[in-house]
């Protein structure tokens, strides 16, 4: 899911209460000091200021939004109740107060918050918005649609509530009005970690004319995985007559140069050959008008390097037992990192002894080294230059993928490998509601956490099922 959209209020405190008095002045200076992000500063002067007059709900206020922004969520909290009992009225404090809780995964908390926010500014869009992400947090999803469409109906150019409409719809299946939406994404992809829009003198193509004997460049957009998800629709394209130009992330390049029907793979960042048309990958789908039931999903459509297979061959030798790839961790810049990444020290206790077990990270967390190094259960490859057409390669000498929602899992799905995803509650919308398959991936099992933060359950039925093995 995308990044709480944080509507901290800045330039309005409640009026004055006293004559200038020895709060006002550090008041003053704190409230100088806060933009020019001299934070420690800001804080010591808004503790001064507290002191000197604790009756003060806005000093309460603008020192929980810098204890916010240094990263001191529970106590910035814990601030905002301050200002609240000072000013029951604090419309701002109750929404600043929702989007920490919501960050601190307080969802009942914040949902209390926003409805107070609501009571006292009823138009406030945003309030409607920040509403609307926590019960999509807490599975409400149709009550999250209405609060969307409150937003939105207050704010019509309200481009997050756009964009996390159309997520909300993709999960639930309706592709049609989702992949519409999703292209809200565009008015403020910098914000959301997609990059900006590229400005070609191309047209854009979004399917609406015919593509027959037109060269067509698709570029990535996001993550790696989506790239691998969404590149299976380039061969979609050569099908209608286009000469199909992939543009993908570096480490991808090798991988996808032999997906069917793509006549050319270059860099993201290189130059770029002759095109007549470009589409992003991920806006693939609208423009090809995918439903839940017209996913292109084949059993397979990656392969890998004849001689990368013969190095891993060699590399593991005879197999004696069988073989499970593991994954546990993603990149951990992704806004919903911290929900889909697992401790290995939480999860190696449940792995059954009796299998051999293969590490597929490319990139070991510090966190997890010692652990891994440990564990004479995992076995771990550390080769440079080990890039995805190696990755791919090693996972296909695996029985089995057991990987947490990254890059992995999108590789082995589209390597048409058993792979089994464990998956965060609430997921990310392709995964959608309750399925324990995927309509991606015909060779995917899914492993849902029964609530947010509950790996153990997921942890043991994956060992019951390697049991059966």
């Amino acid at each position: 899911m995308p990044p709480i959209f944080d509507k901290f209020f800045r330039g309005k405190s409640a009026p004055p209460s006293s004559p200038k008095d020895a709060f006002d002045d550090l008041f003053a200076q704190a409230a100088a000091a806060a933009p020019a992000r001299d934070l420690p500063r800001a804080l010591e002067l808004y503790d001064r200021a507290i002191a000197a007059d604790a009756s003060r709900a806005e000093g309460h206020y603008k020192r929980a939004n810098v204890l916010k922004d240094l990263g001191r969520l529970a106590e910035a909290a814990a601030g905002y109740d301050e200002a609240i009992r000072c000013n029951p009225g604090y419309f701002q404090a109750y929404c600043n107060r929702g989007s920490v809780q919501h960050n601190l995964g307080l969802w009942t908390d914040a949902l209390a918050s926003f409805d107070h926010a609501i009571e006292l500014e009823r138009g406030d869009a945003f309030s409607h918005y920040n509403r609307a992400l926590v019960l999509q947090d807490s599975n409400r999803w149709e009550e999250a649609l209405e609060s969307y469409d409150t937003a939105l109906k207050l704010a019509p150019t309200f481009a997050d509530a756009q964009y996390n409409r159309a997520l909300c719809l993709l999960f639930l299946g309706r592709f049609e009005p989702g992949w519409t939406g999703y292209e809200w994404r565009w008015k403020n992809a910098e914000r959301l970690g997609i990059g900006l829009e590229r400005a070609f003198t191309q047209p854009l193509w979004l399917g609406k004319e015919s593509i027959a004997e037109r060269r067509l460049l698709l570029h990535a957009e996001a993550g790696l995985g989506d790239t691998i998800q969404f590149s299976r629709y380039a061969t979609l394209c050569a099908a209608r007559g286009a000469t199909v130009i992939l543009e993908v992330q570096a480490p991808l390049l090798d991988l996808l140069a032999g997906l069917e029907g793509v006549s050319q793979v270059v860099a993201r960042g290189g130059p770029l050959p002759p095109f007549d048309l470009h589409c992003p990958m991920m806006s693939l789908p609208l423009a090809l008008s995918t439903t839940v039931e017209s996913i292109p999903a084949p059993h397979k459509y990656l392969h890998t390097d004849p001689a990368w297979a013969a190095h891993w061959r060699r590399t593991l030798g005879e197999r004696t037992r069988p073989r499970i790839g593991l994954c546990w961790s993603g990149n951990p810049n992704n806004p919903i990192d911290r929900r889909r990444s697992i401790a290995l020290a939480d999860w190696v206790a449940h792995l059954p002894a009796e299998l051999h077990y293969f590490c597929l990270q490319t990139e070991v967390r510090e966190a997890d080294a010692a652990t891994l190094d440990a564990s004479e259960a995992i076995f771990r490859f550390d080769e440079a230059g080990r890039d995805f057409a190696s990755t791919a390669a090693l996972c296909e000498c695996m029985d089995l993928i057991v990987t947490v929602d990254t890059s992995v899992a999108h590789l082995a799905g589209a390597l048409g490998l058993p792979t089994w995803v464990l998956l965060p509650e609430p997921p990310d919308w392709r995964w959608m509601r309750g399925r324990l398959d995927s309509p991606w991936y015909p060779t995917m099992k899914l492993y849902r956490q029964p609530s947010p933060g509950r790996w153990d359950e997921v942890f043991e039925r994956i060992s019951a099922d390697l049991r059966a093995l």
